[in-house]
C-alpha cells in the first residue's frame, strides 16, 4: 500500500474523452466544449443531472465559473478554477473534503488561431520582455536542450528517435490528427529547422479540439460500470512567470523533480514500477529531460535511454502512446488535460490494439516543462496497491 495515505486516494477517475480533433475544425467552440462534458459523462455512465462539481472553460469564448454552472442547469455547485493537471488535482480534493460527489474538467478550443502567416498566438508572448527579442516558446525550450547537449553530450539524433517515436505512435492512432503520417529519424533531421537543435518535426503541432474528464469519490465509483483509475499520487512545481523569466538551465532545467519524488512517495512506488508514461511533449527534448528528473535513468543519460526503441510501443518503457502534442493534437487548454486522458485510456485499455501496452497497472503523466518554468506530475493506477 502508498507509504501514506493522501485524500487523493480517495478519489477516482471514471470518465476520459477527447472530441474529435483536426488542423482546423469545423464547428463553433461552445459545440465543441459541449461534446467534450458529455463524452466524458457516457464514459462514466452517468447523467448531466449527476454533476455537482464544475471546472469548464474555452479558449476563445472565455467562460466564468458561473456561466459554466448554467450549463448544468444552475444547480448548486462547486466550481474549479485551475487548468490541466491541476485542475485533477483540485477537483480531487474538492471531492474528498465532501465539497462536491461528480467533478466535469472539459475546455475546447477552436478558431483561436486565425493568423497563419505567423506562429500559433500561444507561442508568442507579448511583454516587452520577450517580444522584442523574438523569444518564442520553441527558442525557450531550444535553449535548455542546447544547453544539455552541450553539458552531456546528448545528440540530435536522440531527439529525433524521440519525436519519430512518438509521431509513429500517432500515425497508428485513428483519432490523431496526423493519422497515417510515419516519419524516420532521417526525415525528422531534414525537416527545416526551426530553433537550434528544433527541427520542424521536433515541435508540437497545432490542431483544434476538446476533451473532458470526470472525477468521483471511490465509494461512488463502485456503483458504476467502469473500471476505475486511482489517484496514486501528484505534485506541481512552479518556478517563476513562464514566457517571461529567461530560461536558463542551471535554475530551471530540473523543474519537476521534487514533484516527481512527492508523488512516487505517495504511492510508495518507484520509477521501475511505471509501466507506460504519458508525459509533456511540446518539443522532442522534452521527453530526454523528464527521462532523468523522474529517474527512470541518470542525469545525462537520456539521450543514450531512448535509441532503439526502448520507448516505443513494445518497448521496454513506452512513452506517449497516442501520439501526444506532435501527432496526436496540440488544443489550446485542452492538450493538458489530454495527457491524464491518454493515461486513463491506456490503462482501461481503450486505445487502439497496435497501441496497447499489455497488462499496464501504472502510468505517468505530466504537464509544463523546463521552457514554461513550471512541471505538473500525475501518477495513474488500476489499484491502490503498489
Amino acid at each position: 500500500m502508498p507509504s501514506s495515505r493522501s485524500p487523493l486516494h480517495d478519489v477516482v477517475i471514471v470518465g476520459a474523452y477527447n472530441t474529435r480533433q483536426a488542423r482546423v475544425l469545423d464547428q463553433p467552440e461552445l459545440e465543441v466544449l459541449w461534446d467534450a462534458v458529455h463524452g466524458a459523462l457516457a464514459s462514466a455512465g452517468l447523467p448531466l443531472s449527476a454533476v455537482d462539481g464544475v471546472n469548464v472553460t474555452s479558449s476563445v469564448r472565455r467562460l466564468n465559473a458561473r456561466e459554466a454552472v448554467m450549463m448544468f442547469g444552475a444547480r448548486p455547485s462547486w466550481t474549479g478554477n485551475e487548468i490541466g493537471i491541476p485542475a485533477v488535482i483540485e477537483a480531487a480534493l474538492a471531492i474528498s473534503a465532501g465539497l462536491c460527489e461528480v467533478a466535469v474538467i472539459a475546455t475546447a478550443q477552436a478558431a483561436e488561431y486565425t493568423d497563419r502567416a505567423a506562429t500559433a498566438p500561444w507561442t508568442r508572448p507579448s511583454n516587452e520582455f520577450v517580444e522584442c527579442w523574438g523569444l518564442f516558446t520553441p527558442a525557450e525550450f531550444a535553449l535548455m536542450a542546447r544547453r544539455h547537449m552541450h553539458l552531456y553530450g546528448t545528440q540530435p539524433a536522440a531527439l529525433a528517435e524521440v519525436a519519430a517515436t512518438i509521431r509513429n505512435h500517432g500515425a497508428r492512432h485513428p483519432e490523431a490528427v496526423h493519422h497515417g503520417r510515419f516519419v524516420t529519424p532521417d526525415e525528422v533531421l531534414a525537416s527545416r529547422m526551426v530553433a537550434d537543435p528544433f527541427h520542424l518535426l521536433d515541435c508540437a503541432i497545432t490542431s483544434e479540439g476538446g476533451a473532458g474528464l470526470v472525477l468521483t469519490h471511490l465509494d461512488r465509483a463502485r456503483d458504476l460500470d467502469v473500471v476505475p483509475i486511482h489517484l496514486l499520487g501528484a505534485g506541481t512545481d512552479k518556478q517563476g512567470m513562464a514566457y517571461v523569466t529567461a530560461p536558463v538551465w542551471d535554475r530551471y532545467g530540473e523543474v519537476g523533480r521534487r514533484a516527481g519524488e512527492q508523488v512516487f512517495a505517495q504511492a510508495g512506488l518507484r520509477p521501475a514500477d511505471v509501466d507506460v508514461l504519458e508525459i509533456y511533449d511540446p518539443f522532442s527534448f522534452e521527453i530526454i529531460r523528464q527521462l532523468e528528473i523522474f529517474g527512470f535513468c541518470k542525469t545525462g543519460e537520456g539521450g543514450d535511454f531512448v535509441m532503439d526503441g526502448r520507448i516505443a510501443v513494445g518497448g521496454e518503457l513506452p512513452v506517449v502512446t497516442n501520439g501526444g502534442l506532435l501527432s496526436f493534437s496540440h488544443a489550446g487548454l485542452a492538450q493538458l488535460i489530454q495527457k491524464p486522458i491518454s493515461a486513463v485510456q491506456q490503462l482501461r485499455g481503450e486505445i487502439p490494439d497496435a497501441l496497447k501496452v499489455p497488462g499496464a497497472k501504472v502510468a505517468l503523466t505530466s504537464n509544463g516543462g523546463s521552457g514554461a518554468l513550471f512541471c505538473d506530475v500525475l501518477l495513474l493506477g488500476t489499484e491502490l496497491t503498489a
